[in-house]
């Protein structure tokens, strides 16, 4: 992609050709073959069940779980990756203007790892020994994305080229375009074709199969839906492995107001299920983006930074200036919304002061009044005030410094756009809506689960042999820089890999108790025929729509003590109600979808379960969320708008120390708090004794 040598630096961007933005955007994925259908098979009471066999079962296909899989194969591990729907999860559907990939930086000096840790786990709730892992993993996470020939832009010396992201003072980010982490998976799946990996699409996790070995359980298979099988009516399958990796990406499902592609429910229901302890599920991230009724994207980066006109829409059709009711002046709007561009999450302190939240806030009031909201990329923003302009020659000096360097001090905001990221008009471009013509409706949204299932710095789960990684695991704190899940499923990736190998070292070869797995078996079969067979059951699509309606309402950027007891005893009644009832579909081949709903139940209780603990506890407004009270202690203020309703609870620090964890106990939900390390020592190790304990390990 080398650019024509006569093109000036201030003109490189414009004068890209439409090849090139096309490779970056518009690429297509590998096709993968899949494999044979298994010939073992364990037979039910006229239903056969095939039995596959690897010692690595990797659940999910985006950049984690392939990663993991690449990884797991070059050590000598018989992996295999099952997968719902191929290049349809987050990593190859989601992402922003220019999808960040947080790693350590250059700076053309070199990084201070600690420092890099520090930021990692600064918001609380995560380890620094993880936050260290992932710090210095990152320049081996990243390296081999480049050798499998991920594009990312660097300089004539080699130096990648980075910028600031949110919760970045170090300008430790890098990309290469709204299309980062599918061109990730594009690079990953092409590796493990070229290897050889066994590949399974269309193959749903339902149920983890465990199995008590010298009295501890572990993980001895799962038992799956795949969508090729036609041996018996559901498609059952049983896949037995010696080690999981759960990286099924977050529970997208669990909002209405979200940003995830459709048809992602993650593996924490699943995970639940099978007794595996949960974290964090109270930390996640919201903010603006494309609804999802159209085409799901975050709206970070340039798309604010070129300070496009935002106005909403009544029923009437009229256009309202919305923004000038909040902010004091044309300059405050303007730099605000482009702050938006890095601080791109909701964080109830950015309110603060006319900051940049207090957007966030006024968009979601919109929403919730009904209205459409817009960004018109053709018009500048409109002034606040009368007497005042917006001007390019007025801005805040942090905003005024980032579009004079980057040569974008231009007269629309479309031309700013231009300038600095054509291939954000591309990428809407190429799914029906050209910001050159037409404004762009968006809302606040969902986007990021940072909580997860509880891992160690390996990767281990509470359950032996089970791993989760990427959005799965619970390892990403309380707030994060932008980029920095990427980073850690890339990290992780290699970490599980690594210790599935040294655990060979340590693991007794078992066979799994047949009679126990065909009981299990049995009972997923027992469940599907009830399913299919039970007229008063509930619909999942009912039991949807309730959960995500819930979520969005109660759990969402604003939340009230009282709303989440009234949303988590609701949220309990459902689950007992579904026990109870049952679940019932029309057809076989929609059993998948009450297997998935009775667990995103479960799901939804431990979020609300974990978030009214930590309310009634004393917990403040940290992260994703305002935790508004009479009691509280600061408000947002705007111009000409009464926010005291929003005043909130401020974070405690003492909170910062713990997680909250939870686990399913019978049929409620089981929360307590452990303690989280948050200093950063590290131990160095001197060569001769690090380097002889590192073959003894490796085997």
């Amino acid at each position: 992609m080398k650019l024509p040598t006569e093109v000036t630096q201030s003109e490189s961007f414009a004068a890209i050709p439409q090849e090139i933005l096309d490779q970056l955007t518009r690429f297509e994925m590998p096709r993968v073959a899949g494999i044979s259908p298994a010939e073992t098979c364990i037979n039910l009471e006229g239903a056969r069940v095939p039995v596959y066999q690897c010692e690595a079962l990797v659940l999910g296909s985006g950049a984690a779980g392939m990663r993991a899989a690449v990884e797991a194969y070059r050590r000598g591990i018989d992996v295999l990756v099952a997968s719902t729907g191929l290049f349809s999860g987050t990593s190859a559907c989601s992402g922003s203007d220019k999808q960040t990939l947080y790693t350590a930086s250059t700076d053309y000096r070199g990084d201070n790892f600690v420092k890099y840790a520090e930021s990692l786990c600064s918001g609380g709730a995560m380890d620094f020994s993880t936050a260290y892992v992932e710090a210095i993993g990152s320049n081996d996470a990243v390296g081999g994305l480049q050798f499998m020939g991920l594009p990312l832009p660097h300089d004539d010396q080699g130096a990648i080229l980075r910028y600031q992201t949110d919760h970045d003072e170090a300008g430790r980010a890098t990309s290469c375009g709204p299309r980062t982490s599918k061109l990730m998976v594009k690079v990953l799946f092409e590796e493990a074709l070229t290897l050889g990996i066994r590949i399974l699409p269309g193959a749903s996790g339902i149920r983890i199969v465990k199995e008590t070995v010298h009295g501890k359980e572990r993980v001895c298979g799962v038992i799956a839906l795949h969508r090729d099988e036609k041996r018996n009516d559901y498609g059952l399958i049983f896949i037995q492995c010696e080690n999981l990796i759960i990286a099924t990406g977050g529970p997208g499902e669990l909002y209405r107001d979200s940003v995830y592609p459709h048809h992602c429910y993650g593996g924490l229901g699943l995970a639940l299920e099978a007794g595996i302890e949960l974290c964090n599920l109270t930390e996640s991230q919201f903010g603006i983006g494309t609804p999802r009724t159209k085409f799901p994207w975050n709206l970070s980066g340039t798309y604010v930074q070129v300070m496009p006109r935002v106005y909403s829409v009544d029923e009437a059709g009229n256009e309202i200036h919305f923004l000038k009711r909040y902010y004091r002046t044309t300059r405050e709007m303007v730099s605000n919304t482009f702050r938006k561009g890095y601080q791109w999450p909701f964080h109830s302190t950015r309110m603060l002061d006319y900051g940049s939240s207090l957007f966030d806030l006024a968009v979601f009031l919109e929403c919730q009044a009904g209205r459409k909201v817009y960004l018109d990329f053709l018009r500048n923003p409109e002034p606040v005030n009368e007497g005042e302009a917006f001007s390019l020659d007025d801005l805040d000096r942090d905003v005024r410094s980032y579009l004079e360097n980057n040569d974008a001090l231009l007269d629309l905001p479309i031309d700013r756009l231009r300038r600095m990221n054509p291939l954000a008009i591309e990428l809407y471009k190429m799914h029906g809506t050209d910001v050159r013509e037409e404004p762009l409706e968006f809302t606040m949204n969902n986007q990021h689960m940072n909580g997860g299932i509880l891992i160690n710095d390996w990767g281990q789960t509470s359950l032996s042999g089970c791993y989760a990684i990427g959005e799965a695991a619970g390892s990403h704190g309380v707030t994060r820089p932008g980029g920095a899940a990427l980073n850690s499923g890339q990290v992780f990736g290699k970490r599980v890999a690594i210790a599935i190998k040294r655990s060979r070292l340590e693991r007794e070869e078992f066979s799994p108790n047949e009679d126990n797995v065909a009981k299990q078996i049995a009972k997923a079969l027992d469940d599907a025929n009830r399913f299919l067979s039970n007229p008063n059951g509930l619909s999942p699509k009912v039991v949807k729509a309730e959960i995500q309606a819930r979520m969005s309402d109660y759990a969402g950027i604003i939340c009230s003590q009282a709303g989440v007891a009234l949303a988590m005893v609701d949220a309990r009644e459902l689950s007992v109600k579904i026990e109870e009832r049952g679940l019932s579909v029309s057809s076989a081949s929609l059993v998948g979808q009450a297997f998935r709903w009775q667990q995103m139940a479960w799901n939804s209780l431990a979020v609300l379960t974990a978030l009214d603990h930590y309310i009634k506890n004393g917990g403040g407004s940290r992260g994703a969320r305002a935790i508004c009270s009479e009691a509280g202690t600061r408000c947002p203020e705007a111009s000409h708008e009464d926010l005291s309703r929003f005043r909130f609870v401020e974070e405690r620090s003492e909170d910062r120390e713990e997680k909250l964890v939870v686990c399913r106990d019978g049929e409620r939900i089981a929360v307590r708090a452990i303690a989280v390390d948050l200093k950063p020592e590290v131990k160095r190790e001197f060569f001769e004794k690090g380097w002889g304990q590192y073959l003894l390990k490796e085997g």
